[in-house]
C-alpha cells in the first residue's frame, strides 16, 4: 500500500491590529503625499499656462478657468458619480482611498492656488508632465485615483467586451482635448497632449519601479557549473527547467533566474565565461513579489 502525503496548506497571515492601522497609516500618508505632488503639478504648472490634463481632472481645469472655482473643489465633486457608479465593480475599499485621495487634491490646490512657477510653455509641459505623473503613479501604486474616467472605462469594459479600457480612455480624452483646442487654442491643446504623453510614461516608471528586474534564460550544456556560479557570485536562486532542442530533438536544461539591471553585466560574464556557446534570452519584469532566495551559509 502507497500512501500519499498531504500537501501542507499555506498558513493564513493573521493581521494584528497595529498591522491593520500601520497599514492605513501608510497609505493615507501616500496618497496625501501624491495628492499634494499633483497639486503642485496643476496649480503651479498646468493652470496658470492654460495646459490641462485629461478625463475628469482636464474638465474640471477647463471648468475652473472659465468660473474661477476651485479646482480640486470641482474635481471632487464631479468625481463623486463616477465613484458611486464603480462602487459595485471595483470593490469599497479602492473608492475609500479614491475619496480621500480626491479629498486631500481639493485641500492641496486650496492651499497652492494663485501661484505660478514659470511662463514658459515648454517648460510648464514637460515639468507638469513629470510632476503629476508621479503624483498620480504613486496614488495608483496605493490603489486608488484621482479621475473618474478611469473607473468608468474599468466598468464599461467589463459590460462592453468589445472595447477595451485603453480604447474608452482615448476616446475621452480625444473630447477633452477637442474641448481644449476650441477653448485656448489648438498649441494649448498639443502642449496638453503632449504633457499626458509625458505623465503617462512617468506613472508607467513609477508603477514599475526604477529598478527594473530582468528574467534570464539560459540554455548550455554546462547547466550545473553556471547554476552554481550565479547562485555564489550574484547571490541570486535559480532554477533549473527541461527544454528539447528543435533541431537535435536533445533534452536540454535551461537555466532561469530574476536578476535587477545592475546584476545583468556581471551575469554575462559569469555565463561566457564558463560557455561562449550559451544561449541566453533576457526580458524585463515589471513586478516580482515573494521571497529571494539566499544562499546558505554552511
Amino acid at each position: 500500500m502507497f500512501f500519499c502525503k498531504k500537501k501542507r496548506e499555506p498558513e493564513p497571515i493573521i493581521k494584528t491590529k497595529y498591522d491593520i492601522a500601520r497599514e492605513i497609516i501608510s497609505k493615507a500618508f501616500f496618497l496625501t503625499i501624491g495628492a499634494f505632488i499633483f497639486a503642485v503639478g496643476i496649480e503651479l504648472f498646468l493652470l496658470p499656462n492654460k495646459i490641462i490634463d485629461g478625463g475628469v481632472v482636464g474638465v474640471s481645469m477647463m471648468i475652473a478657468s472659465l468660473t474661477k472655482f476651485n479646482l480640486g473643489t470641482l474635481i471632487f465633486c464631479i468625481n463623486i458619480p463616477f465613484m458611486l457608479m464603480a462602487l459595485k465593480n471595483i470593490g469599497k475599499k479602492f473608492v475609500i482611498q479614491t475619496f480621500f485621495a480626491t479629498g486631500m487634491l481639493a485641500v492641496a490646490t486650496h492651499v497652492l492656488h494663485g501661484r505660478q512657477a514659470t511662463e514658459d510653455l515648454l517648460l510648464a509641459t514637460v515639468f507638469g508632465g513629470i510632476i503629476i505623473g508621479f503624483g498620480v503613479g504613486l496614488i495608483l501604486r496605493n490603489n486608488a485615483s484621482l479621475d473618474g474616467t478611469e473607473m468608468v472605462s474599468i466598468t464599461l469594459s467589463k459590460k462592453l467586451k468589445f472595447i477595451s479600457v485603453g480604447e474608452l480612455l482615448m476616446g475621452i480624452n480625444l473630447f477633452v482635448y477637442m474641448g481644449a483646442g476650441f477653448l485656448y487654442g489648438w498649441d494649448r491643446a498639443l502642449y496638453s497632449i503632449l504633457t499626458y504623453y509625458i505623465a503617462s510614461k512617468v506613472i508607467d516608471s513609477v508603477l514599475e519601479g526604477l529598478d527594473k528586474a530582468k528574467s534570464v534564460r539560459i540554455i548550455s550544456d554546462y547547466y550545473k557549473e553556471i547554476g552554481n556560479a550565479i547562485m555564489k557570485d550574484l547571490d541570486v536562486s535559480v532554477t533549473y527547467m527541461k527544454a528539447m532542442g528543435g533541431y537535435s530533438r536533445q533534452e536540454k536544461i535551461q537555466t532561469y533566474c530574476v536578476v535587477n539591471k545592475f546584476e545583468m553585466p556581471r551575469l554575462k560574464e559569469l555565463v561566457h565565461t564558463i560557455d561562449p556557446r550559451a544561449f541566453l534570452v533576457t526580458e524585463d519584469v515589471h513586478e516580482v513579489e515573494g521571497v529571494r532566495v539566499k544562499k546558505r551559509n554552511h
